[in-house]
């Protein structure tokens, strides 16, 4: 893989786009989102399936991509995708420091990470849950609630990662009205963890 990425130098760019932040610690935050194709994952809630197949999308060199994100003011970009860990990105999180931009990363946690980020928010999916020593990473553990078992799932993560490690459940926006009570009731009596709400979609913006 590492040879036809060139060490992260190509990358499989879905899009890029300047934008606010809309779930978890840093919702409310301007920031430049850096959308990678490809996910084997497979979630069946998923919003992004357009992303999954990274053979449709084109690979883009990162100081294209670094270079973009350079001339927008925020000082930080957001890596996502897909699941942006499944490629070597420790060129794109050089360039982006060499410009003065925290790197963050949104992961599953199915791959072993690579790259220096200033943020780790860790998502992690039962289909194919993170690999081992990931959860200590974590900045932000953020488990999106599907059904009421999805709580138990949290709960399972939660008991991974490190006592500085923030706890968001996000209800999933298909479910949004049904299972939004369950969280909110959730996090009323077990208070160590807080509501994520995908505000970009309320407020109708990328």
């Amino acid at each position: 893989m590492d040879d036809q990425f060139e060490g992260g130098r190509m990358l499989p760019l879905v899009e890029d786009f300047y934008t606010i932040q809309g779930e978890g610690y840093h919702t409310g935050k301007a920031a430049y989102f850096i959308r990678l194709g490809g996910c084997d994952i497979g979630c069946s809630w998923c919003d992004a399936r357009y992303t999954w197949d990274r053979r449709i999308h084109p690979l883009v060199p990162a100081d294209e991509i670094v270079a973009r994100a350079s001339s927008y003011p925020a000082g930080s970009a957001v890596i996502t995708g897909g699941e942006p860990s499944s490629y070597p990105l420790g060129y794109l999180c050089r360039r982006l420091k060499d410009r003065g931009i925290q790197t963050f990363i949104e992961t599953s946690g199915s791959y072993p990470l690579t790259g220096e980020w200033d943020w780790i928010c860790l998502s992690p999916k039962k289909q194919s849950p993170p690999v081992p020593g990931i959860h200590e990473k974590a900045d932000e553990l953020k488990v999106i609630v599907y059904n009421e078992s999805d709580l138990e799932w949290a709960e399972e993560n939660a008991g991974k990662v490190l006592g500085s490690c923030l706890l968001y459940l996000q209800p999933e926006w298909s479910r949004y009205q049904k299972i939004i009570s369950t969280v909110v009731d959730y996090v009323k009596e077990n208070p160590a963890w807080q509501v994520s709400l995908q505000a970009h979609k309320f407020m109708h913006i990328p």
